[in-house]
């Protein structure tokens, strides 16, 4: 029973990672296009925030199933020195998680202040 918990939690760990890779490659594509698109465009700055803001929820999501996929791991981790690096890039992740949803808070507040 052991090994199967842990065969899953391997194969888990490798979709997970693979769900956040393909959100993080689509949105990234998505603000290329949009960027390109402003470019050509010349469009106003608030224009330009829009599609960096869509960009950066994006990134708190993939970031998201990157952590999910980090502490899924955790579970199959044989040493301490292992631990100790998916904790560090679980802090990390957690971290640039952090910072994004409060840029994004903050100009959702923004906005709505400014109507």
């Amino acid at each position: 029973m052991e090994a199967f918990v842990v065969e899953f939690a391997r194969y888990a760990e490798r979709a997970i990672e693979a769900m956040a890779v393909l959100i993080i490659a689509c949105a990234a594509v998505e603000a290329f296009i949009g960027v390109v698109r402003l470019v050509v465009t010349r469009a106003e700055n608030a224009a330009k925030r829009a599609v960096w803001m869509q960009f950066a929820q994006w990134l708190v999501a993939g970031l998201t199933f990157q952590l999910a996929a980090d502490i899924m791991s955790t579970t199959v981790a044989p040493s301490w020195q292992q631990l100790g690096q998916v904790g560090a890039i679980a802090a990390i992740r957690a971290f640039l998680t952090f910072t994004l949803d409060r840029e994004i808070d903050g100009k959702l507040k923004m906005d709505a202040t400014c109507r």
